[in-house]
């Protein structure tokens, strides 16, 4: 019989204490564990992405360990944005296996904790170099006077700009250029993309047309 050792995280203390997205990660698991397969036990983490130390996730691990049992987690950005860390799983001799990715194998796993971890250091770059520039013009951050009209107008088209350079489908760029070198077909990355839960900015899934396009955006860029 199949059993399994779910672990659970949440990034503070309000939604560890009100459920939230404590609940949809426990749906999650419940929908994937479909008897005679159990669970033997549950560990939730109250603790930011960004940090490594997880007494919670140790505890599951071992639990897993002992009992010969695979590590159950809902979605794979709740482990970490830290491909290293991720990658220490991998190889902690574990079995584990992520509910929104069941068909993940290493290559897989290792290239969405790569892409999770780019996409952190992208936006704290971007942040820091937004108040600095901010800084440099003399604004005084954190200052109701600034929400002006002209400040409000420009907020809103830094949200359009946002929308339309939408994050997840960047990473799905990225992930389709990755999996285009490893020799996978147009149809085969579609399925990829598909299985991680990406859309287009549309809101519809990947077909092979899809990808081609985002396999041109990509390469288009990159002669700009």
């Amino acid at each position: 019989m199949k059993t399994y050792v779910s672990y659970y995280r949440v990034s503070t203390t309000k939604q560890g204490m009100s459920g939230l997205g404590l609940e949809a990660q426990q749906y999650a698991v419940a929908q994937y564990v479909r008897p005679p397969a159990q669970v033997l036990a549950h560990y939730t983490e109250v603790e930011s992405g960004k940090k490594n130390l997880r007494p919670q996730l140790l505890a599951a691990i071992t639990h897993a360990r002992q009992a010969g049992a695979t590590l159950l987690i809902a979605k794979l950005d709740r482990l970490s944005r830290n491909a290293g860390f991720i990658f220490a799983l991998r190889d902690s001799g574990v079995d584990f296996v992520c509910c929104d990715m069941p068909d993940a194998n290493t290559l897989t796993v290792g290239i969405f904790a790569v892409l999770a971890q780019h996409e952190r250091e992208l936006i704290s770059k971007r942040t820091r170099e937004a108040l600095a520039a901010l800084k440099a013009r003399g604004v005084r951050l954190g200052v109701p006077a600034n929400l002006t009209k002209d400040a409000i107008r420009h907020g809103q088209a830094i949200r359009q700009q946002n929308a339309r350079d939408n994050k997840e489908n960047r990473q799905a760029m990225r992930l389709a250029v990755l999996l285009r070198q490893q020799g996978l077909t147009l149809q085969q990355i579609a399925e990829e993309l598909h299985k991680g839960e990406y859309l287009t900015r549309r809101g519809k899934h990947f077909d092979a047309s899809a990808v081609r396009r985002l396999l041109l955006r990509q390469q288009m860029q990159n002669e700009e």
